[in-house]
């Protein structure tokens, strides 16, 4: 608790210690062209050169990083250079591509600034594990694709002009090449031109003068195997012998019976229930994982419900969060909590939030099903809304920007000197305390004393409503009551008032929370599906090709981060 308080502190200073002005970068460019040699060499790697010729917009903050992406994680740190308008640059390992694996260019005093264009150069000397049995000829053939880095379509403007170019390994023969056909929506012609480089190694070449630098579009090729290493090739393992008595020899002649056992329940038991349990998971998380690499840098001006958003807070949280809002803003009462009925008061609209006004909608349908309905579309706006304000901005860096501000806001509530201030301290930062993971814990152990209830308590809380009786002035039907009208309570009713809330929306409103959850979840961040395709025309790997893929015939680069 100590080291987590003295990070906190630390955070908060280090907040405060910077100016307020900080932002998020805003890219916005054309990459007027991008060229790529690819040498498949006689070892079985390949390397890459990049040029990369980008135009910076009038209107947008300089390009002080470009991501790179790569196929995979096997690729030699020490045998990458990078250069701008041919001066030498450095490299670093925060990258936001899509996929995982890649490298940025740290442009540092040679960004290019608004308004300018710069060709940065890229050169990665060594790759392995990117070629694979070919699938129509594995015996003989082998077979590689590669998809050249592409970049946000947020980020990009206006058409690329696109070449790729493959270099054969040294000795293949053009009797013995083979092409996969361009692919990925690749709008010019999709079978290469053959020709020689210098060293008279076959060459392939794609080129499209009007391309574009947001799509992936991959190209492959085939050739004999013998033109490289054997244990160059990256072979899938062997289709398992369903022979019983081949299996059962083979498990007890080098294992032992409970091996066996634990190795057949992990295969046929485990592996489902696990991914029962993984995609169960799965579906808890509404928010897309694309937030995550946009950019970088924070997003100021969220609210609390839209930061338990980003934080994927559970929904029933996020529900009694709304309706705190609400409530404060005197735009609706409780009527009855057990079933939650609401009073709603059409004077208020102004200062009210889209999700909130989605809410009060959603609580002016009687029936329960039509309730749950609107809400569910409610929070699938809110969750897209919160999608689309955080594109360029870093999720990791927003995310602990609010947290601080959620432990500032608990800090100054535990350090009141006043039963007074503490409430009122609360009051004000009521929703921002709820983005705690332990927020009723820690409202249980703050509370302890009194506690002076927020002037509109009583319309969230029917028992401590003000009661009229004849037309009298109002009664507080309270324990006590301190000066200004405010109530005085015991400090354990609150916090368990408080931390029950959630329970009660959950159950009474919601039902199933998860099931709740899911249903956004398949419309906010669905599964993604998978794609397949048929057999190259010459002899291709026959494999759809996806970021960090690892499928016979299949090597793809993945997307650079989109700046």
């Amino acid at each position: 608790m100590k080291l987590r308080l003295i990070g906190s502190l630390l955070l908060i200073v280090i907040m405060f210690a910077v100016t307020s002005s900080v932002q998020a970068q805003t890219y916005l460019f054309s990459l007027d062209e991008e060229i790529v040699n690819v040498y498949w060499n006689s070892d079985g790697t390949i390397a890459a050169d990049y040029v990369f010729v980008f135009t910076n917009s009038n209107s947008a903050d300089p390009i002080d990083f470009v991501d790179v992406g790569m196929p995979n994680g096997n690729f030699d740190w020490n045998s990458i250079s990078a250069d701008v308008n041919g001066t030498p640059v450095g490299l670093s390992t925060d990258f936001y591509g899509e996929g995982g694996y890649g490298f940025s260019v740290d442009m540092g005093a040679y960004a290019i600034q608004p308004g300018q264009t710069g060709r940065v150069h890229v050169y990665v000397g060594r790759i392995t594990d990117m070629v694979y049995p070919d699938d129509d000829e594995p015996d003989t053939y082998v077979s590689g694709e590669y998809s050249p880095t592409w970049f946000g379509s947020q980020y990009v403007t206006g058409s690329t002009s696109i070449t790729v170019v493959f270099h054969l390994p040294p000795g293949v023969q053009p009797e013995e090449s083979r092409y996969h056909p361009a692919r990925g929506g690749w709008p010019c012609a999709t079978e290469p031109q053959a020709s020689h480089d210098q060293e008279e190694r076959i060459t392939y070449t794609w080129a499209c003068p009007a391309a574009n630098g947001h799509s992936q579009y991959t190209f492959g090729l085939s050739f004999p195997k013998q033109y490289i290493p054997a244990e160059a090739i990256v072979t899938s393992p062997p289709a398992p012998s369903f022979d019983l008595g081949g299996i059962i020899s083979w498990f007890f002649s080098g294992l032992s019976t409970w091996g066996f056992i634990c190795c057949f329940g992990l295969i046929f038991v485990g592996a489902p229930i696990m991914g029962a349990v993984n995609e169960r998971k799965r579906k808890l998380h509404y928010m897309s994982p694309k937030i995550s690499i946009e950019g970088h840098g924070i997003k100021r001006g969220l609210t609390a419900v839209e930061s338990a958003i980003l934080m994927e807070q559970p929904l029933d949280k996020i529900m009694t969060m709304v309706l705190f809002g609400v409530v404060k803003k005197n735009a609706a009462t409780v009527l009855t909590r057990d079933p939650l009925k609401l009073e709603l008061n059409p004077k208020v609209t102004v200062g009210l939030h889209g999700y909130e006004t989605d809410f009060l909608f959603a609580f002016s349908k009687d029936n329960l099903a039509d309730r749950r309905k609107e809400l569910q579309e409610m929070t699938v706006k809110l969750v897209k809304s919160v999608g689309d304000k955080m594109k360029g901005f870093s999720r990791r860096e927003t995310t602990d920007y609010y947290k601080a501000i959620m432990e500032r806001a608990w800090q100054q509530i535990e350090t009141a000197g006043t039963p007074e201030v503490k409430s009122q301290m609360y009051d004000e930062a009521l929703e921002w305390t709820m983005l705690d993971k332990n927020y009723d814990e820690r409202t249980r152990r703050v509370f302890t004393g009194p506690v002076f209830v927020p002037m509109w308590w009583g319309r969230y809380d029917p028992g401590y409503r003000p009661a009229s009786v004849g037309g009298a002035t109002p009664k507080i039907s309270v324990p006590g009551s301190s000066g200004g009208g405010r109530v005085s309570v015991p400090g354990s009713a609150f916090a368990a008032s408080v931390v029950t809330s959630v329970q009660g929306f959950s159950s009474r409103v919601l039902g199933d929370v998860k099931s709740f959850t899911s249903g956004v979840t398949n419309r906010t961040n669905p599964v993604p599906k998978s794609t397949s395709s048929g057999g190259w025309k010459g002899g291709g790997g026959g494999h759809s090709c996806a970021c960090a893929c690892a499928c016979a015939g299949c090597a793809c680069a993945c997307a650079g981060g989109g700046r």
